[in-house]
């Protein structure tokens, strides 16, 4: 089973038995054509959080057309998001930064921290 620490790279794609697959929530492998939005959304986290592989893509190794058509679209999109992983993730520091820093500013033009315009008496 894939494991997210140790070392171990997690594979969320796989292909076997004339079939692709993707890391399923519970560990298991299911077939790539089960996918759903939820799934791909996890999987995308997956690839800006951790350490992840997949199987290339083959039309050799997935005689499936249905799992051919899914896996290597799914394939090369998650392994463009894994090849721009950084820049991805310095992007979303460089805007939360922003945010931060201007959430900084309203707060103390606004005499104190954000929290000081709300009362109890507001309940």
């Amino acid at each position: 089973m894939p494991t997210k620490g140790g070392g171990l790279a997690m594979k969320l794609l796989k292909a076997d038995s004339s079939k692709g697959f993707f890391l399923a929530d519970d560990g298991s492998y299911r077939e790539i054509d089960e996918i759903t939005k939820e799934d791909l959304l996890r999987l995308m986290r997956n690839v800006l959080k951790d350490e992840v592989e997949f199987d290339e893509y083959d039309e050799d190794v997935i005689k499936n057309q249905a799992h051919q058509v899914v896996y290597k679209s799914i394939y090369r999109n998650l392994q463009l998001l894994k090849d721009r992983k950084q820049e991805y993730v310095d992007e979303s520091d460089r805007l939360y930064l922003e945010d931060y820093k201007r959430y900084s500013e309203d707060a103390s033009q606004q005499g104190g921290s954000p929290d000081a315009s709300t009362t109890t008496g507001d309940l």
